[in-house]
């Protein structure tokens, strides 16, 4: 494989190593019943807490068809935050494309059926969210340093939950009244914005977009391009949020796609200055380009979304 898989497969091999002491066995809880089934996350509490009770909740990624809270990768990171002193969450959420037959997915269908796959991700993580709150000070987390990060379909539901909660739209409704996260760190996400250009109502949560330029399954720009629903992808976003002044960092990847899904483990120092400087209160905007000798174009930089779909 090339040197990303191999970066990241030594990060795994590095964080798996970690010392008994530094590891941290996560209790299970039910969270909410959707469809008669339970959703489950996992909550990864550390020995020393950070002095401020903060708290990072991930959703994973796969498409909104695979994945899940507990899958290796997701563990790990986990464990890497506890280390640092956050509470971490895992959780899953309804993956609505697994009722979907791949081969029924067309150019004409798409946004639709991945509108409802947002919506539905979105709700179940307001649906979390609302858990979360209800526990806070039994589990020593502080309901206002709530950081929400994700990967790929992970990205675009965290992402998707901040702007329905910003709008006032019905997936974010069983937030706790009031609530916003302390702030939202994406890799490779986007939000779905329905026959409007993107816009909030009130202001978003600080926000983190870290994004490949080429990246063709979650569009850096917009998909469809020339229709107003959609996908909106962080170049699109970045220009909302430049000109509002709301706060955010834009990490824009250059010659490379979708492995920025993937990144979350490598990019944990990133993470953390962001994180750190949100909650200190500081107020930024922050546009980068990133070219890292060790984040290399792989399979997933000349795959698009309909590869993805058909199993390519």
């Amino acid at each position: 494989m090339k040197r990303l898989f191999l970066l990241i497969m030594l990060s795994v091999v590095v964080l798996a190593n970690a010392t008994e002491r530094d590891t941290v066995v996560p209790r299970t809880y039910e969270y909410v019943q959707r469809d008669g089934k339970p959703l489950l996350m996992d909550v990864y509490l550390p020995s020393t807490p950070r002095v401020d009770s903060a708290c990072v909740v991930y959703l994973f990624g796969g498409g909104f068809f695979s994945g899940s809270r507990d899958i290796e990768v997701v563990r790990l990171y986990c464990q890497s935050l506890v280390r640092d002193g956050y509470a971490a969450i895992a959780i899953d959420y309804r993956l609505h494309l697994r009722e979907v037959d791949n081969d029924t997915i067309r150019l004409t269908n798409m946004q639709h059926i991945f509108r409802d796959a947002i919506n539905i991700a979105a709700s179940d993580c307001a649906a979390a969210i609302a858990f979360i709150c209800r526990n806070a000070a039994a589990w020593g987390i502080a309901s206002n340093r709530i950081v929400l990060c994700g990967g790929s379909a992970g990205a675009i539901g965290v992402l998707q939950l901040d702007y329905c909660r910003a709008n006032g739209f019905a997936p974010a409704d069983e937030l706790p009244t009031g609530w916003k996260p302390a702030a939202v760190v994406a890799y490779s996400g986007a939000i779905y914005a329905d026959g409007v250009r993107p816009r909030y109502k009130t202001a978003p949560a600080p926000t983190f977009f870290l994004h490949g330029d080429k990246d063709r399954i979650v569009n850096y720009k917009k998909f469809p391009p020339v229709l107003r629903s959609g996908l909106y992808g962080p170049k699109k976003l970045h220009r909302v949020f430049e000109k509002k002044d709301y706060t955010h960092w834009f990490f824009t990847y250059e010659g490379i796609g979708h492995e920025v899904a993937n990144l979350h483990i490598y990019t944990l120092p990133e993470f953390k200055a962001f994180v750190e400087a949100v909650l200190r209160g500081r107020q930024m905007q922050y546009d980068a380009t990133v070219r890292d000798s060790k984040v290399v174009p792989t399979k997933w930089t000349d795959m698009n979304v309909f590869d993805l779909y058909k199993g390519n």
